[in-house]
């Protein structure tokens, strides 16, 4: 992978377990919001919205099957050692949104989230 890519569930999507319901990810909501607010963040990560339902056969050929929850940032090359991260073969990721932000802070120059 070259650059790094996150990946966010489309937004208005239904559960079966909540037939009249429409929801969104207030995870992915959130990092949509930064994508919005930072654009120049298209120049440094690429970005993948994907549907809800499991299983997220684009994730877990990646990632593996224990790896598909979203928001999830995959890293393109070498990880802070400050950085907490899982690694699915030769695959680095980061499925926490708070370390997600603290990632987009540090290897794309956005600003950190006030305390």
């Amino acid at each position: 992978m070259v650059r790094d890519k996150l990946f966010v569930v489309k937004p208005d999507f239904r559960d079966p377990a909540y037939p009249t319901q429409r929801f969104y990810c207030w995870h992915c909501a959130l990092m949509e919001e930064l994508l919005a607010s930072f654009p120049d963040l298209s120049t440094t990560l690429d970005v993948e919205r994907i549907d809800w339902p499991r299983p997220r056969t684009g994730l877990i050929n990646l990632l593996g099957a224990e790896n598909q929850s979203v928001p999830v940032l995959v890293l393109a090359n070498e990880v802070s050692g400050d950085l907490p991260h899982k690694q699915h073969g030769s695959c680095r990721l980061i499925d926490d949104k708070d370390t997600i932000l603290a990632a987009l802070s540090l290897r794309h120059g956005l600003p950190a989230p006030h305390p």
